[in-house]
């Protein structure tokens, strides 16, 4: 199996286990942090490719940001389990940013 289609079904069970997460808590699965922290360690060094860096590092961080206030817990009905989701999928994809991040960086050195 290549490279490339490992870090797409790394990607793909992040978010899905992520959602899982999100949505039924963390007792749910033994060790789910750890996991998407693994996957999402995988994710950044085998997805992100040069030209993506920018736009993902953007969309990590404002995920990020979102992740850390406590706005969506405020809509009725569902902001709980939409906030329990994306904290989640930060979890998932912070390691990816840190990845992408410091690759970037490297990258920018060598320059």
């Amino acid at each position: 199996m290549e490279m490339e289609t490992i870090g797409r079904w790394c990607f793909l069970i992040g978010i899905v286990l992520a959602i899982i997460l999100g949505l039924f808590g963390t007792s749910v699965i033994p060790m789910s942090g750890l996991i998407l922290v693994i996957l999402g360690l995988i994710v950044g060094f085998l997805n992100v490719t040069g030209r993506e860096t920018t736009p993902f590092l953007v969309a990590g961080i404002a995920l990020l940001v979102v992740a850390s206030s406590s706005g969506l817990s405020t809509i009725p009905t569902l902001g709980t389990y939409l906030e329990g989701i994306v904290v989640a999928i930060a979890a998932f994809t912070a390691p990816v940013v840190l990845v992408v991040a410091i690759k970037a960086v490297v990258s920018a050195t060598r320059d």
